[in-house]
């Protein structure tokens, strides 16, 4: 009898584990690579591979009852928003409840992931040497790691402390000193209120485009319930009612003094907070504009004002970053990357990628949801359209989000409640074409692991 579909999946966080379980669910034979020494990846925060973000305050900013897994329900007494501690925790537990702990391999950093010439199987080469080789390969290595910072740099040199939020952890940092931070997102804006308490003066917030603020509660309810309530609806009556419901609720981000929003609600990533708008009508954190340069102790904006500043904090995203596979999977830049259903490689499906999306919700119900189609796909219990087929539906993808979300990684966005709903019926779709007499996937690989 021939052995089970030996697949790879790259990374044990939220997508490594979904991907995890939902393959050994299938009847595959899993192995999980994972840099550091626990599951949870980015979440927890104290993880050896050093890639965490996670700092002390930091919260979820997608209510628990449309973050969780449908699998797994966060519990009952759990806050709407639980810690970034807690998630983590919750993340471990769903490794141990689900038996995925044996099929992770801990401190093991994947060097590169290869196919053989004749295209039956992949080699996966650890950064020790160690090597296996496997009929198919998830990449779930997360893209909320490899800290991006303002390219090309800003003219002039800065005497004071630079770091990215990557590396921020608790305000301690940010004592008695004057604080700068750059970006408009949930990072630079729970930063800003962290230093906010401890800094001299107030905390000074750069940025060059605006984005809408929603409180995480709207009237009496987690705000992305309430959004929830309209995913029928088609984008663009959501977020007109969208954006008059938080205008009456809490106004234009013009009206605390930030620049207004470059895009409308649902098309650029609004930033979730409570406590941002309180601190700047307290005057703890200030506004600024986009910065024009450095200049020695002090920073320069575009209006021609100038602050002293000590610290600044550059909240300017992360890059898309698979450094073990080569130019030839990814092509000139991970963002683009066509996949179909946002999944599998045009290429070559035998290589897939879970959470490899930008997503107007929570990421958990999405790679859960992505993690069951690869395994429908590599168990043979779902086909794939033809080459064609698959071609035209990421085109049209790609056109659709375009023209939504402009030119801002549209490959890698995905309107939450549309693709968690069109997942399954993909599912179901990719079984009738079965029926049709449609090739499942069939591994062909069938040497065991070498070291």
């Amino acid at each position: 009898m021939l052995p089970a579909c030996r697949v790879a999946v790259i990374g044990a966080g939220a997508a490594g584990l979904a991907t995890t379980k939902a393959l050994l669910d299938a009847g595959l034979d899993v192995v999980t690579y994972e840099k550091g020494d626990r599951p949870g990846g980015l979440w927890a925060g104290d993880n050896g591979s050093g890639l965490s973000p996670a700092y002390a305050s930091l919260h979820l900013n997608t209510s628990k009852g449309r973050t969780e897994f449908a699998d797994f329900p966060m519990p009952a007494e759990w806050p709407d928003y639980p810690s970034a501690g807690q998630v983590a925790g919750y993340l471990a537990d769903y490794a141990e409840t689900f038996g995925l702990t044996p099929h992770l391999r801990f401190g093991a950093t994947v060097g590169s992931v290869e196919r053989d010439d004749a295209g039956h199987s992949w080699t996966v080469t650890t950064a020790s040497g160690e090597a296996g080789r496997y009929d198919a390969v998830a990449v779930a290595n997360g893209h909320n790691w490899d800290p991006r910072l303002p390219e090309p740099g800003y003219p002039g040199t800065f005497a004071g402390i630079q770091m990215h939020a990557h590396d921020y952890r608790t305000p301690d940092v940010f004592r008695d000193r004057r604080v700068l931070v750059v970006g408009m997102g949930n990072s630079a804006m729970d930063i800003a209120v962290d230093a906010s308490h401890v800094a001299r003066g107030p905390v000074l917030l750069s940025a060059r485009h605006g984005v809408h603020i929603v409180p995480k509660y709207l009237f009496g309810r987690p705000a992305d319930a309430t959004g929830a309530a309209m995913s029928a609806l088609p984008w663009r009556v959501r977020q007109r009612i969208a954006e008059t419901l938080l205008r009456l609720a809490v106004g234009t981000p013009q009206r605390y003094g930030l620049p207004a929003p470059s895009g409308g609600l649902f098309q650029n990533h609004p930033t979730i907070s409570d406590t941002i708008l309180h601190r700047l009508t307290h005057g703890e954190v200030a506004p600024r504009p986009g910065i024009d340069r450095l200049d020695g102790g002090r920073v320069v904006f575009a209006d021609g004002a100038s602050d002293p500043v000590d610290v600044i904090v550059w909240a300017t995203g992360y890059r898309v970053t698979m450094p073990f596979l080569t130019s030839h999977w990814l092509g000139d830049d991970p963002e683009r990357l066509p996949l179909y259903q946002r999944i599998f490689h045009l290429r070559d499906p035998s290589l897939a990628f879970v959470g490899l999306m930008q997503s107007t919700g929570a990421a958990l119900p999405i790679v859960e949801a992505q993690a069951k189609l690869v395994a429908a796909h590599l168990s043979g219990r779902y086909a794939l359209p033809s080459a064609a087929e698959q071609r035209r539906s990421v085109a049209r993808a790609l056109r659709a989000a375009t023209e939504r979300w402009g030119d801002r990684r549209p490959a890698m966005r995905v309107d939450f409640d549309r693709y968690v709903a069109a997942l399954p019926r993909e599912t179901k779709a990719g079984r009738a074409r079965l029926l049709r007499g449609a090739r499942p996937f069939t591994p062909t690989r069938r040497e065991e692991t070498r070291a």
